[in-house]
């Protein structure tokens, strides 16, 4: 069974950085696209990052130049850097992995930018 973890969530401050981790299991990790989604309070979940099966990357606006999307594909891991954060980037972080026609998804992870 596809099964995906989150982790590195929590309370920083604004202008502060938080990576986020995701495991994934149950599927050949290595072959597929990997992204960063949230959802905040109140509003619509978005796409903040995607990374392919050959490391071509994809930013939000809202996000680019401060989050970096990477992956081990060693560790079976897709990393989510984030620098300069902002109170509007609380949100819970979940990562997906579009596996073809379906879609699965991790518990998620709760970010918090507040001082």
């Amino acid at each position: 069974q596809v099964q995906l973890g989150e982790s590195g969530g929590g309370l920083v401050q604004p202008g502060g950085s938080m990576r986020l981790s995701c495991a994934g299991s149950g599927f050949t990790f290595r072959l597929y696209t990997m992204a960063w989604y949230r959802q905040a309070p109140g509003k619509q979940r978005e796409q903040v990052a995607s990374v392919t099966a050959t490391y071509n990357t994809n930013y939000a606006d809202s996000v680019k130049g401060r989050f970096t999307i990477s992956r081990d594909n060693a560790k079976n891991t897709v990393y989510l850097q984030m620098n300069n954060l902002k109170p509007e980037d609380t949100a819970v972080y979940y990562c997906n992995a579009p596996l073809g026609t379906r879609h699965y998804w991790g518990q998620g992870t709760q970010v918090t930018v507040s001082s």
